[in-house]
């Protein structure tokens, strides 16, 4: 076959059947694709048990093979001259990449952002009616705020490889300065341009899961004032140690392949520190409460699940094996601890929890981050065994340490990443982490004899946490101390809730956020008059609710009896608290 002497000179395969008729089809198919397409670099067309002719310009052979795919790395290997990969007015800078690779991370950067949407939906179905609105404000500011720090100077903070301190990176790269066409940092098979936009959806992301410690009392202004300060000070550093060319935990050969330091950890103990300055809700037994939109829950959880497989999936910086098998162990890890949470919640309730499975699959998505680019499938599976039981039990430490963790943002993150990033110490495989063509010669964990690996992973863990809270807690303190920037929102503000108090909008009408309001207010013996329009019961709340707030335990069952801890049908503090009955009963 002649080709045109225009033809590309990158190779076009295609796999054709031996069957004459088929040949046909198959040479229509290049015609069409040279015409309509000139500038494809790949053309595949595959029939089962077929022969692959490939058709190259400058040697105009013909040969066959049983592979229908060969990967050769970037068209043409980086010169390394150029800071920004090469003057682009006169030469292509794509030459060093694969398109496919870049265009794979910007799907996969979509994936991730709508992750900040699906935070919003999560905080905003565990609040209360009241407050709903005011969660997916705070999820969606924060990536606000992220996007302009990131672009002033967060990346060169995190990633500057200008830097050799291995602790924080410099402003070398300030405004994107010096960032363009070379390899990343991070991998060679993508653009550093496109590295750092990648890399921004991850803080953003972290920063969404924070702002769930403002949980229906706190202030949002000073909030994304601390998300800015939290960003620079504490998420930068924490990159720069384990994803920094210089950083310390990345020369001591810690394993953390998408972020169980920098995003889980980091995450879970700020939110921590930050409920820790911010205070307990008001409410007596608010911990018990049920949250008021499960369908809201799910729909959260459902686009997570969605933008983990780009976040974990991604991280593998090409369209290969690695982040195939990223995918996979996510996947394996989030449905295995969804099963093991949702057992646990049966043993109290003797019924099927909803918002078991979300938290649990939460939980397993969380382990799998910094694990799923170095695991086999099988250690996958006890991966989120072990997660879905310890941080089900993990949801019960803010009851020991009297931290008010409205979202369980401590348990579901700062726990399950430790737990994913012990694991690596474990289970980690070197032949998992060369799927992706570039790392190969990385040693794994202990089921590979390295074992030295735990300790340096644990070591890690230590660090992370100790940082990340301290550092946290400090930026909250003094932001707190500053006129006009007080987090805490009024005790007025608290009954009346934070989308009214913040927003002056409402995710719900207006009428039953009020009602939600009066039913949440002590009861007060007032005579009804005729200028209120609202029964004196609805006006006045329950008494139930009264003694709640007045610090009363409320009665066991209702006129009804419905039994209940302050609200009806709140199976599972009743199981919780009939088990403890028992048991000091038992022991008595």
């Amino acid at each position: 076959l002649l080709l045109p002497p225009t033809f590309p000179s990158s190779c076009l395969h295609i796999r054709v059947s031996i069957f004459p008729p088929f040949n046909l089809i198959a040479l229509f198919h290049l015609f069409c694709g040279v015409l309509l397409n000139p500038l494809e670099q790949r053309l595949h067309w595959h029939c089962h048990q077929g022969l692959l002719y490939s058709f190259h310009e400058r040697h105009r052979s013909t040969f066959i093979s049983t592979m229908s795919y060969s990967w050769v790395g970037a068209p043409t290997e980086f010169n390394g001259t150029s800071p920004l990969g090469g003057d682009s007015t006169n030469e292509n800078l794509n030459q060093w990449y694969q398109s496919g690779d870049q265009a794979y991370i910007l799907i996969a950067s979509a994936m991730v952002l709508i992750m900040i949407p699906g935070l919003g939906f999560l905080y905003s179905g565990l609040a209360r009616r009241k407050s709903a609105l005011s969660m997916i404000w705070a999820c969606m500011a924060s990536c606000s705020v992220i996007t302009f720090q990131w672009y002033f100077w967060g990346y060169s903070l995190a990633f500057s490889d200008y830097a050799t301190n291995g602790f924080i990176g410099d402003l070398q790269k300030f405004g994107l300065m010096k960032t363009l066409g070379a390899p990343s940092p991070g991998s060679p098979l993508i653009p550093e341009l496109l590295y750092a936009f990648y890399q921004m959806q991850f803080c953003a992301v972290t920063a969404a899961i924070v702002v769930g410690a403002v949980a229906e009392r706190g202030r949002l202004i000073p909030c994304m004032v601390f998300i800015f300060f939290w960003a620079t000070l504490v998420y930068c550093p924490v990159a720069c140690w384990v994803w920094g060319a210089n950083g310390w935990a990345f020369s001591w050969g810690v394993l953390d392949y998408a972020g169980g330091g920098p995003v889980e950890i980091v995450s879970g103990m700020s939110a921590l520190a930050y409920s820790m300055i911010l205070g307990r809700r008001q409410e007596k037994m608010m911990l018990n409460f049920r949250p008021h939109n499960v369908s809201l829950i799910t729909l959260g959880t459902v686009f997570l699940w969605f933008g983990w497989l780009g976040f974990n999936g991604g991280s593998a910086f090409g369209a290969n094996l690695r982040a195939t098998m990223a995918c996979w162990n996510s996947n394996l890890t989030a449905m295995f601890a969804a099963i093991a949470w949702v057992v646990l919640d049966w043993r109290l309730a003797r019924k099927w929890s909803m918002v078991g499975w979300c938290s649990g699959t939460i939980s397993g998505l969380v382990a799998a981050t910094p694990a799923s680019g170095f695991i086999t499938p099988w250690a996958s599976v006890v991966l989120g065994i072990t997660t879905g039981i310890v941080c089900n039990f993990a949801t019960k430490i803010k009851f020991w340490i009297r931290i008010d963790d409205a979202m369980d943002v401590f348990a579901e993150h700062g726990v399950a990443g430790m737990v994913g990033l012990f694991f690596n110490g474990i289970f980690a495989a070197s032949y998992i982490i060369g799927l992706d063509g570039v790392n190969n010669g990385i040693d794994g964990g202990w089921i590979q004899h390295n074992w030295k690996q735990l300790y340096m992973q644990i070591a890690y863990i230590a660090a992370v946490t100790a940082y990340s809270f301290v550092i946290s807690a400090a930026i909250a303190f003094v932001i707190n101390k500053i006129p006009g920037l007080h987090l805490r929102a009024s005790e007025e503000a608290e009954l009346l809730g934070m989308d009214d108090d913040q927003l002056g909008e409402f995710a719900y009408d207006y009428v039953e956020v009020r009602r939600d309001y009066l039913a949440w207010t002590p009861a007060r013996d007032q005579p009804e008059t005729a200028d209120h329009q609202i029964p004196q019961g609805d006006r006045h709340g329950i008494p139930q609710h009264s003694q709640m707030l007045e610090g009363k335990a409320p009665s066991e069952s209702d006129s009804q009896g419905n039994e209940h801890t302050g609200i009806g049908g709140d199976r599972h503090a009743v199981a919780y608290e009939k088990a403890e009955r028992e048991q000091r009963t038992l022991d008595g």
